[in-house]
């Protein structure tokens, strides 16, 4: 068992990375949430199938009264519907403030079922069980919950802290290699903007069967790294803006893709690439760092670049929560394993772009 602890005054708690734990879940929620009677579990119709039951019996061994809610898979479902829907199904399920709801999926259940926790009776506890790559070493950790507006994705949510967040890495093994290569371009980011070391690491694993067989070791760096910094930023005033490198345009790219043509992780790939090229035009990224970055990403089997408009660029630069008024902070390398905020004009930024 790896464990981490995410310190915070009065909402600190543990991450714990172990296979097989899946079927000791009950076991470790009775002991974050001693109070709690009953478990709210949201889970999609994807993993629904898979990992439910075995989940439920667990939390059910554990003396927790298990109520279950599915939601269709796949990003539209983070939507205000879809949360209405959960607020009155946790009412109809009698849930009250010592109870808790439990988060098994990926980003997308994890960020909806958040911030129903957030919100429903002005906030409950809730459980993050990541079950893809790119949410355990990224969205269950942090308490960034978040529903995705017609205007653009995550623009309604809260800060809400997990009181738990188990994760099993066998859960990845049922994951198609294309789910899989999304969660690596997350990976990638941490070795890009705290860890060269690490990035050197990954660059060494270019192939599936190889990073799995140090999963434990990638998630525990993952989450370490995005541990220390929420850690000194909850709120994503300062630091915690690092963890966005390559996100600034890679919500371009989802846009440009409608969010149906391209993935969180494709479009951040392809955001890391370019962010790093505009980083080495700016004078403030060593040359051939993006080719180095693209090299990885392409080995496993990410893209390294989106076409993408002016509009669209446009459009998600003003979006950009990063954003205040005419100027934007966006995320560059110094090197590899140091990211640095560079402020400039959001017209310099899309007249670099064009």
């Amino acid at each position: 068992m790896k464990t981490l602890t995410v310190s915070l005054p009065g909402r600190s708690y543990q991450i714990l990375i172990s296979r097989g734990l899946l079927a000791k879940a009950g076991e470790y929620c009775r002991k974050a949430l001693p109070r709690a009677g009953r478990l709210f579990v949201v889970t999609d119709t994807n993993v629904a199938p898979l990992y439910l039951e075995r989940t439920a019996d667990s939390l059910t061994a554990a003396g927790f009264q298990v109520s279950r809610h599915i939601i269709p898979a796949g990003e539209p479902s983070k939507c205000a519907a879809q949360l209405a829907g959960l607020w009155e199904a946790m009412m109809a399920a009698r849930l009250t403030r010592t109870d808790a709801v439990v988060a098994l999926g990926g980003g997308v259940v994890g960020d909806l079922a958040g911030f129903a926790a957030a919100t429903i009776l002005r906030g409950v506890d809730f459980v993050q069980i990541p079950t893809t790559l790119l949410s355990q070493v990224d969205s269950s950790v942090g308490g960034k919950v978040a529903i995705d507006l017609e205007a653009g994705k995550n623009l309604a949510g809260a800060f809400w802290q997990p009181r738990l967040v188990l994760m099993d890495p066998e859960v990845l093994d049922t994951l198609p290699d294309a789910t899989f290569a999304d969660g690596m371009a997350e990976v990638v980011k941490y070795g890009c903007i705290k860890d060269g070391t690490f990035f050197d690491f990954l660059a060494q694993r270019p192939e599936r069967a190889a990073l799995m067989a140090d999963i434990e070791h990638i998630l525990y760096t993952c989450c370490n790294i995005k541990r220390i910094v929420v850690e000194r930023d909850e709120r994503d005033t300062g630091e915690r803006m690092l963890l966005n490198f390559g996100h600034t345009l890679g919500h371009a790219y989802e846009l440009a893709g409608h969010y149906q043509t391209w993935t969180h992780g494709q479009a951040v790939a392809a955001g890391m690439v370019r962010a790093a090229g505009l980083g080495e035009r700016l004078g403030v990224t060593p040359a051939g760092t993006a080719e180095r970055i693209a090299g990885m990403l392409a080995a496993l089997g990410l893209p390294t670049a989106i076409p993408c408009t002016g509009a669209e660029y446009a459009a998600a630069v003003g979006l950009d929560k990063k954003g205040a008024g005419d100027q934007i902070t966006l995320i560059v390398l110094e090197e590899l394993g140091h990211a640095v905020p560079w402020r400039m004009e959001k017209a310099a930024l899309l007249e670099e772009l064009a």
